[in-house]
């Protein structure tokens, strides 16, 4: 069975195949390096749902405590 990996093992210099157009040290170039870990990832929306929690709850004690500040007020 084939395993895949969502990030290629790195490829030596040695293990590339013959090429004038190639250098000594091939800079491995992958998009996938870009992409955070999983736990990143998983660190990230946790924070984004806290703040959302957050936010919601301000939005209820304002919108609860607004018209009670204007009849105050009046």
């Amino acid at each position: 069975m084939t395993y895949i990996y969502a990030k290629p093992a790195r490829q030596d210099a040695e293990s590339l195949p013959a090429n004038d157009n190639n250098h000594a040290t091939r800079a491995d170039l992958s998009f996938l390096d870009v992409i955070n870990d999983e736990d990143e990832v998983a660190d990230i929306a946790r924070r984004a749902e806290r703040l959302g929690h957050v936010t919601l709850i301000a939005m209820a004690i304002g919108l609860a405590a607004l018209p009670v500040l204007c009849l105050m007020l009046v």
